[in-house]
């Protein structure tokens, strides 16, 4: 054996085990004190919404200072988690206002009661704030990189609970069909550093444990299938529907102004037409009712549609995820009302069908379903994951995410999401 040099490859797993596990404890440790900050001031404006509904009316004023914000911190142009997304995949420059811009602009939108959800700003927020770690810690730009996979998978697990899924999430999300696993130590690790401060600070997991799932046999794969074809079919739905109101949004109101005026308006004229706040917020509230054994209208999950589409689309800011959840919910119990199975299960296979059908992340979402739910379905979410995946095809919420192999055949093709 010769002189034991850095080359070697025993000495050099080491060295990067050692760097990147006190990295990702300071990742994971800031990024989790601020995600678990966040959590708790959008429990607090959620809660007070549902208290003092007359907020639903300040939606005009929230727009027009969301809108100063951004324009004052010369962030009019930001791209958000497609921003991102581009940091890792190309070399695009997270700025550090993303960070308190997107925080305060998800807490306004949550204060008048805007159709979003909170997991989309956390991979910005965390994004931004690993991006600035690395450059105080004077990291090279590969190791910048995953600095940011940190921050967004430190901040997602802060804000869900769910550490797991959020570790691999951030690998998995940027080029479909490729792995990051130059970061899998350093997201895991931030991702349970993560959870576990914002635990500390009264962050409670989003959970809904399935007591009993029906015994898995033939009829019930065949149900699972069938149940998986419809849910991507809504997954490229939703898709499209984010994609065409922000375009819509842009044709025919250019100024940011006025197109968070116009969005303002619609929201609150939609609201006032249903009749009730169900599909305003997050959508967790209403994830919670269905999970309960709530019965919901069966075009629920299209209303849910509508109304992210027309705060998101109108600049109002927050994530797709949760509104994602909140949708597969509502159309799994939809389905349960009309075939009579259990209507918990078909929400929960619901939510996974259809986080997989726009993120394109299919270890993730399995992941995120056994820790939202439990075990005891395992067979239903392996299959409803697969079959909704393949079949959603390459449109995705992100604009900026590259399907790098074919879902289809084992061939390279690196092209972007559809919108």
């Amino acid at each position: 054996m010769g002189r034991f040099d850095v080359k070697t490859p025993l000495r050099s797993n080491l060295h990067y085990f050692l760097k990147w596990t006190f990295i990702s404890c300071v990742i994971g440790i800031a990024v989790g004190l601020v995600g678990a900050v966040f959590g708790r001031a959008i429990t607090w404006v959620t809660a007070f919404w549902h208290d003092h509904s007359w907020t639903l009316f300040l939606a005009p004023a929230a727009g027009l200072a969301i809108v100063w914000l951004y324009r004052t911190f010369h962030e009019e142009g930001n791209r958000g988690t497609n921003l991102v997304l581009e940091a890792i995949s190309a070399n695009e420059e997270v700025s550090l206002a993303t960070a308190p811009l997107i925080f305060l602009g998800t807490l306004l939108t949550h204060f008048v009661s805007g159709s979003a959800g909170r997991e989309g700003a956390a991979l910005q927020l965390g994004g931004s704030l690993g991006n600035q770690l690395g450059k105080w810690m004077r990291l090279d730009e590969k190791d910048k990189k995953i600095a940011v996979m940190c921050g967004m998978s430190a901040c997602f697990a802060a804000l869900f609970g769910t550490p797991m899924a959020a570790g691999i999430f951030s690998l998995e999300v940027v080029s479909i069909g490729v792995l990051y696993y130059a970061a899998l130590v350093p997201c895991v690790f931030a991702s349970f550093i993560g959870a576990a401060i914002s635990r500390q600070f009264g962050n409670l997991p989003e959970q809904f444990l399935l007591e009993g799932a029906p015994a898995f046999g033939i009829s019930e794969a065949v149900f699972t299938v069938g149940l998986g074809v419809a849910c991507a079919l809504v997954s490229v739905l939703f898709c499209i529907i984010l994609h065409q109101s922000e375009k819509l949004y842009r044709k025919y109101f250019p100024n940011s102004y006025l197109r968070i005026l116009a969005g303002s308006v619609l929201f609150v004229g939609l609201t006032l037409l249903v009749g009730n706040r169900e599909y305003n917020g997050s959508g967790i509230h209403l994830v919670a009712e269905i999970m309960e054994g709530g019965q919901v209208g069966l075009f629920a999950f299209l209303l849910k549609m509508v109304f992210t589409a027309v705060a998101l689309g109108a600049g109002f800011k927050g994530g797709e995820i949760v509104p994602t959840l909140c949708v597969g919910a509502a159309f799994g119990a939809a389905v349960s009302q009309i075939t009579g199975m259990d209507q918990a299960l078909c929400a929960a296979c619901g939510m996974a069908a259809l986080f997989v059908g726009v993120t394109n992340c299919p270890i993730a979402s399995v992941i995120l379903a056994f820790e939202m739910f439990g075990y005891g379905a395992m067979p239903y979410f392996a299959i409803i994951v697969a079959v909704s995946f393949t079949l959603s095809g390459y449109y995705g919420l992100y604009k900026s995410q590259k399907f790098v192999y074919s879902k289809l055949k084992a061939e390279y093709i690196n092209i972007r999401s559809h919108e």
